[in-house]
């Protein structure tokens, strides 16, 4: 009997002395144009290293492979809508953290705004974005004529972004953007307005790397853990 005791004793102290998770939001992640889930694995990995269950982190694919044919209306929507939903439901809060690169932060962006999921959200982050438009796309309505740059896309001054500018997008909002961003910067300027186009209106904070455009994203997995930590 004695050493049932014991044993049961030391079972009950070892259950007591073993690390309580806390409870974490959901994590969604959103690739940029023609990008893939898998361009999310370092942040992932860094995710789990830091107990995030992977039931708890949404990677969803979304456009098509050619790029310049995604925009911000239309198909490319659902999958991301659908992993915010799906997150939503998941969350062991009841809250999301967002984080999106390129092309896949205004995409996410608008899912929010369109279903009004801001007081759902936690933390947005946007990687490399173009808040602001791309003088690549050339200025609205002298854009470039693709779907990328057009009414629902990209171009400087477009109705899309002038729609999502100011938009609150969650309690606190991130930007992490480079001055040698091979897409945002691609003309050689990386301002719209005298603003980096990576900046968010209303953002908490923001963050510059030279690690250029893909690299914000590979690169900056620890900076983006801490932030919706």
């Amino acid at each position: 009997m004695y050493q049932i005791h014991t044993r049961f004793l030391a079972i009950v102290l070892l259950f007591l002395a073993a690390p309580v998770l806390a409870c974490q939001d959901a994590v969604v992640l959103v690739h940029g144009n023609t990008g893939s889930p898998s361009d999310w694995d370092n942040t992932y990995q860094e995710l789990r290293s830091r107990g995030v269950p992977a039931s708890q982190i949404f990677r969803p694919s979304w456009g098509s492979g050619c790029a310049a044919c995604n925009n911000h209306d239309g198909s490319e929507e659902w999958p991301v809508a659908n992993a915010m939903a799906d997150a939503l439901d998941a969350s062991c809060t009841g809250k999301l953290d967002v984080i999106g690169h390129s092309m896949g932060a205004t995409l996410a962006a608008k899912q929010i705004a369109d279903y009004q999921l801001e007081s759902s959200v936690d933390t947005f982050v946007g990687i490399a974005g173009a808040f602001r438009g791309l003088w690549s796309c050339g200025t609205y309505p002298w854009n470039v004529w693709n779907s990328t740059c057009g009414y629902w896309g990209l171009s400087v001054n477009s109705p899309f972004l002038n729609w999502l500018d100011g938009k609150p997008l969650g309690s606190q909002v991130y930007s992490v953007k480079s001055w040698i961003d091979q897409v945002v910067c691609a003309t050689g300027y990386c301002t719209v307005g005298g603003i980096h186009s990576s900046r968010i209106a209303g953002e908490t904070a923001t963050y510059s790397y030279n690690y250029g455009h893909f690299g914000l994203q590979s690169n900056t997995a620890v900076l983006q853990a801490n932030l919706i930590d």
